[in-house]
């Protein structure tokens, strides 16, 4: 019923973009684009997967789990191949949980090390967004640069806030809150230094810049030409808001985030949608090394 309700929703989604552009012209650009520089982007996506399974195993050595970073590589394939391409109630986090139980780990802390992967991940997309836009001010107007500064600040804010909600000890005995102020002692006890913390959160910024990347290979091979800072820009909140599940692998609710966004300094409704067309055929693309690893791992089960 769930995957139902999302793939309306991505019907939904994509009917109303296709009322707003010129869907001969789409399919035209489409078959027209650059495989050569296709190849380029899909070079960029791999790598950032293989970085971001790095910075998975560096979290989970904190936790002492003890495995090569190949098994991470390959376990975090499995799960972008479970999110981008099979419509099951297993999500690609879970399938990376229930790999490292099969290891014999702990299932809490393997939910921990995959929960904190996840928030240091979405911090360094904040962090990325925040510097784009002060630098870059003007590139967009006075009012969605702003939003965006104040969004990010928030998200930055809040999860720094995180780790001092361990010194308030009322909030273990309000069982809403206690949630959080478990999860600010383990925070603390993880990241003992700060300086581990910074380096994770650096690591996830250069995924996300890989990702950015990757549009932008995407842009030139339709002959898209727009500047790489107003990529750095417009991009990051694309990705935040495909993190809302409601749609399947993010389907409709990318493109239409996409179009509107880029719309706002007056780029082209139809070759923007064709590029995160592209992008999303190329998350499936990418994804397919993780078809084999999981295969591979149901034959030695």
């Amino acid at each position: 019923m769930k995957n139902l309700i999302k793939l309306i929703i991505t019907v939904v989604m994509f009917y109303f973009l296709f009322q707003y552009v010129d869907f001969q012209n789409l399919i035209h650009i489409l078959s027209k684009s650059h495989g050569g520089t296709i190849f380029v982007a899909l070079l960029f996506q791999l790598t950032s997967t293989f970085v971001a399974a790095y910075r998975w195993r560096l979290i989970m050595q904190l936790l002492i789990f003890e495995e090569r970073v190949s098994y991470y590589v390959q376990s975090y394939f499995k799960g972008t191949f479970f999110n981008q391409v099979l419509p099951s109630s297993i999500g690609g986090d879970a399938v990376r949980i229930i790999d490292l139980a099969h290891k014999g780990y702990d299932k809490k802390d393997a939910f921990y090390g995959v929960f904190v992967d996840r928030v240091v991940g979405l911090i360094g997309l904040l962090v990325l967004n925040l510097l784009a836009t002060l630098i870059f001010y003007g590139t967009f107007d006075k009012d969605f640069s702003s939003l965006i500064i104040l969004i990010t600040l928030g998200g930055i804010s809040g999860f720094t806030l995180l780790f001092y909600l361990e010194k308030i000890t009322f909030l273990k005995n309000i069982k809403v809150l206690n949630l959080f102020h478990r999860l600010s002692i383990r925070l603390n006890k993880l990241y003992d230094s700060k300086a581990k913390l910074f380096l994770h959160v650096a690591i996830s910024v250069g995924v996300h810049l890989l990702s950015v990347l990757v549009l932008y290979a995407l842009a030139w091979s339709i002959d898209f030409h727009i500047s790489f800072q107003t990529f750095l820009i417009a991009v990051p909140p694309v990705f935040l808001l495909t993190i809302i599940p409601i749609s399947l692998a993010g389907w409709g609710i990318r493109e239409g985030a996409m179009v509107g966004i880029f719309m706002l300094v007056g780029a082209d409704q139809t070759k923007v949608l064709a590029m995160s067309i592209l992008y999303g055929l190329l998350l499936i693309i990418s994804s397919l090394p993780g078809s084999y690893y999981w295969i591979k791992s149901k034959q030695t089960t």
